[in-house]
């Protein structure tokens, strides 16, 4: 039996549409080739960012980017990424192919990129090899409106207006590539630096790294040292997570899978919902009003990159698979808003989970961006909370949920609920009932396919997109959905 059912009255947690925000690093083609083509460029774009990037972006609503990084972040200065172009110093990005990065996109060109994508920064200060000076100095260089050195210097850069950036986070993966700190020490360092990230008249919300997956003691330790009787000293405590099907080393393909690898990479999947409820009880200890946001701004499948490509670039490409893994993804933040604030995909474009993939002027869209297409109707909306029964997938060496759900409601009164099935074979008959909600229509859209390894290419890009979705009907008050295997629904009930 598979029955979902969901109570209007428990209704009160909103959604924040920044869980459909979006991380964007220095790394590979992400940036350069990916947003960033130069104003010279034969590739339609403003000031050298990619008119059919920012175009398809703003079609899915993205609420927030994440940037410059990632490991990248913690060996970033700012500063060598202002002013005159040809006189910005070279570096080697050492984390990431060891090629030489130019410093042409730097601060000025990633604020045009949001402003231009309508979405508000993420900016991630550098911790591990800056210094607080140097962190001070970047908030006050985009935020201070006033007479002082940086508000000068932006000034003689061609911007005179600050940008009023709120969103900070203060290091990035401290714990590994951003300085292998214990989590005493950077507890420590974080209340240093955060300190100096000045508000400037508008509050900023800062962001501390917080643990790498399952590290308990992490967020125990910050949240102990960050939450006091004043009120806790952050905002944000970061995780990242990624759904890894094989081993580090060997990590498998991205389109080349069996039916077997399909439901490990979805079991790992699942694990989300295991460390949302664990780090959140830890939370709740030091921060029982919630105040403090979860912030899951490193998330998606991990795979081996694609054949004859820079093994540092992490390029690889989105199948049906990442679809489904999107939609369990937003299913469980969704569930999860009352401790889960943002949420940051990785990455936009080119890199791991990606939205887009480019190659010189080509673009296509991937299967990931047709889900944050289709769940866009949940940003901002009014959770309703779900009960899930499901009828089980066998791994072999267990089972799992062969259906997932999340369900909003909306400010024009629509009620929409989303729904995986992770079954490849068997459609799945769900009976969905709304308690206290009346309703008299129900539509809906679908993303599937014919084969789980199916995928869109530059020759061939809408072999995974959204349909329109038939199979939902009206009886005795609920809905009847063959949900078909290997999808993902949204139904909206008007």
């Amino acid at each position: 039996m598979n029955r979902v059912a969901i109570n209007a009255a428990e209704a009160g947690v909103r959604i924040n549409r920044h869980i459909y925000g979006h991380f964007s690093e220095h790394l590979g083609r992400c940036i350069y080739g990916g947003y960033w083509v130069g104003e010279d460029s034969p590739i339609p774009n403003v000031r050298g960012i990619r008119k059919d990037v920012v175009a398809a972006l703003r079609k899915i609503k993205i609420p927030n980017l994440r940037w410059p990084g990632g490991c990248f972040a913690d060996e970033y200065h700012w500063m060598d990424g202002i002013g005159t172009k040809s006189a910005r110093p070279k570096m080697i990005n050492t984390h990431w192919g060891g090629v030489t990065e130019d410093n042409s996109f730097g601060t000025h060109e990633f604020l045009d990129l949001c402003k231009q994508l309508e979405c508000e920064p993420y900016i991630c200060g550098n911790v591990g090899s800056g210094t607080v000076q140097e962190l001070s100095q970047w908030v006050e260089y985009c935020n201070f409106d006033g007479v002082s050195p940086m508000a000068d210097l932006r000034g003689k850069n061609g911007r005179k207006e600050p940008w009023q950036v709120k969103f900070w986070g203060i290091g990035n993966e401290s714990w590994g590539c951003g300085g292998n700190m214990t989590p005493e020490f950077y507890a420590d360092n974080y209340r240093r630096y955060a300190v100096y990230a000045r508000s400037y008249g508008k509050p900023l919300y800062k962001i501390a790294c917080g643990p790498n997956t399952d590290d308990y003691n992490w967020t125990k330790v910050l949240m102990e040292k960050t939450c006091g009787d004043r009120g806790p000293l952050l905002d944000g405590l970061s995780l990242h997570y990624y759904t890894v099907p094989g081993e580090w080393a060997y990590k498998g393909s991205a389109t080349e899978f069996t039916e077997n690898e399909w439901l490990i990479t979805m079991r790992k999947a699942y694990y989300m919902e295991e460390l949302l409820s664990k780090h959140s009880a830890i939370m709740d200890q030091y921060d029982p009003k919630k105040k403090v946001g979860l912030v899951v701004d490193e998330w998606g499948t991990w795979f081996d990159v694609e054949p004859g490509t820079n093994p540092g670039f992490l390029y690889q490409q989105n199948s049906l698979r990442d679809a489904l893994v999107a939609g369990i993804h937003f299913n469980i933040f969704n569930n999860n808003a009352d401790r889960v604030h943002m949420a940051n995909i990785a990455q936009t474009i080119n890199v791991l989970q990606s939205v887009i993939l480019t190659e010189g002027a080509k673009m296509t869209l991937t299967p990931t961006y047709h889900v944050f297409d289709m769940y866009k109707v949940h940003q901002d909306a009014v959770r309703l909370p779900v009960y899930v029964e499901s009828e089980n997938v066998s791994l072999g060496f267990g089972s799992i949920p062969a259906v997932t759900a999340s369900a909003s409601v909306d400010e024009q009164e629509k009620a929409h609920v989303s729904l995986t099935n992770i079954d490849v074979k068997e459609e799945k008959t769900v009976t969905l009932e709304l308690r206290g909600f009346p309703f008299k229509n129900v539509s809906g859209t679908i993303i599937t396919s014919t084969n789980i390894q199916d995928h869109n290419t530059f020759e061939k890009g809408d072999t995974v997109k959204i349909a329109p979705f038939s199979g939902a009907s009206m009886a005795q008050g609920g809905v009847t959905v063959k949900l078909p295997p290997k999808s993902v629904v949204t139904l909206e009930l008007a």
